[in-house]
């Protein structure tokens, strides 16, 4: 692979600095559920070190965090489940074969690739993980075809930007969402005394201000990291052609569903299978929730859009477009593989997060940034503070939870709206999604590049935003 020589062999700095720490972290980094049991150590010896617990305790914490947030793990996976189940709907990856035939070149592909990703991102993260991988691995395959040179790894990246900067501003952010949920843990703890509406978070001025000037930022770094076409290593140097073409968005295989539908007079269905398949009773049951949801968005506008109407919405517009129940139920068994990751890992860094909250290390943290921030650097504060529990606790509404009091508490004595103290606390958890590899395990399955041969690119992505972030947050009025 061209990854292999030297960082200076041509392009600009942002480019070899780029290609650069792409070669010392695929040499370096380890697997995703490898990285989660070293986080665990890490913050067992910092809780240990720092907040004088014993090791019994740091023991006893870890394992009561291992469950406490199954519901919430639910509510994370059927959002994935969901956007794959529409993600790999045949019209939908006709649609981004379409779109991939568009770029002239290398650089105009992770483009498109990104800023498609980062919108798809505002809009539902699950969605944007699937369809930035499958887009990614679609522009991959065609570029191949039409002999464009475009760098793999750093398409994979641009695939993967909807979750590591966009997706917490958007509609499936889970910190402004729970803020909109009735009866949320911020509530029950006399925290707030009220929801905060979706309209003082993800439809703000200042919230929609964030989201477009950091997708036309994080646009511009993307193309000034894309190697020139001599530099850049294509889809074939990490999936062997084979497995590439000829075979269809659900493996190539028909399903059941499909097979039953195809049966010949001579040999009809029985009536279980026929009712099974009935686009009639798909279509009812997708209506009448479809239709439930836009009761709920008449009744309450935008400020009933929370985590439940979300999970939803995307359910039942997934059986809208497949329509045979039982299609959808078998795109559903697929959508579980993507999710299996997810369900492996989430216990694991619950269990960091139960270390951190009940040994008092995250409030620890928290309060420390807190306690510098002012008026003006409160945004700046609420993003780092953010960035660096993200880091060891990858989710977003579990870690919110713990952090958001605090963010919440300090945005009040300071005189902050907490819609736009939520806002800035969220990007700070989406941006270090681009260190943590923890979400990308259903790209990694998608794409079939290795998380090692992809992160230089991400880490990359994050450092070139920080500066970025940083002036955006502290001038951007409220």
């Amino acid at each position: 692979m061209s990854g292999d020589t030297a960082a200076s062999d041509g392009g600009n700095a942002i480019e070899r600095a780029g290609r650069r720490l792409a070669d010392v972290v695929e040499r370096w980094m380890p697997s995703p559920f490898l990285f989660a049991i070293i986080l665990t150590y890490m913050v067992f010896v910092v809780g240990v070190g720092v907040e004088d617990v014993g090791p019994f305790e740091m023991v006893s914490f870890w394992v009561d965090g291992f469950w406490a947030f199954l519901t919430f793990a639910m509510q994370m996976v059927l959002i994935l489940m969901t956007g794959f189940v529409i993600a790999y709907h045949p019209r939908v990856n006709d649609a981004l074969q379409g779109l991939a035939g568009i770029p002239n070149d290398g650089k105009q592909a992770v483009v498109l690739v990104g800023v498609f990703s980062m919108a798809m991102g505002w809009i539902h993260w699950g969605l944007s993980l699937i369809v930035g991988a499958i887009f990614a691995r679609e522009m991959g395959k065609v570029a191949h075809e039409r002999g464009v040179d475009v760098h793999y790894p750093l398409l994979c990246v641009a695939g993967y930007m909807g979750l590591g900067l966009t997706w917490h501003w958007g509609l499936s952010g889970s910190a402004p969402l729970l803020l909109n949920t009735p009866g949320n843990e911020f509530i029950e703890q006399e925290i707030l005394t009220e929801v905060v509406p979706t309209s003082r978070t993800v439809f703000s001025a200042y919230g929609l201000a964030l989201t477009a000037l950091s997708v036309l930022f994080a646009a511009a770094v993307l193309y000034l990291l894309a190697p020139a076409p001599e530099r850049a290593d294509g889809i074939t140097e990490y999936v062997p052609e084979d497995e590439l073409f000829g075979a269809t968005p659900d493996g190539g295989e028909p399903t059941d569903a499909e097979r039953a539908s195809d049966e010949s007079a001579a040999d009809r269905p029985v009536p279980a299978e026929r009712i099974d398949n009935s686009r009639l009773l798909g279509g009812l049951v997708a209506l009448t929730g479809v239709a439930m949801v836009a009761y709920a968005l008449a009744t309450q506008g935008l400020d009933g859009w929370n985590l439940n109407v979300v999970n939803f919405a995307f359910l039942f517009s997934g059986l809208l477009v497949y329509q045979r129940p039982a299609l959808y139920r078998e795109r559903f068994g697929e959508a579980a593989e993507a999710a299996a990751g997810i369900i492996l890992l989430f216990p694991f860094f619950a269990g960091i997060q139960g270390m951190m909250n009940a040994s008092g290390l995250s409030q620890t943290i928290a309060d420390g940034l807190f306690a510098v921030s002012t008026t003006e650097t409160f945004p700046v504060i609420a993003w780092l503070t953010g960035a660096v529990v993200n880091l060891f606790v990858p989710s977003g509404g579990g870690e919110w939870i713990v952090i958001g009091p605090s963010v919440v508490e300090a945005a009040r004595d300071l005189g902050i709206p907490v819609g736009q103290a939520t806002m800035a606390y969220a990007v700070g958890d989406a941006h270090t999604n681009l260190f943590n590899p923890f979400w990308a395990i259903p790209l990694l399955a998608i794409t079939g590049i290795k998380a090692r041969e992809m992160f230089g690119y991400a880490i990359a992505m994050l450092l070139a935003l920080v500066p970025f972030l940083a002036v955006v947050l502290f001038v951007l009025p409220y």
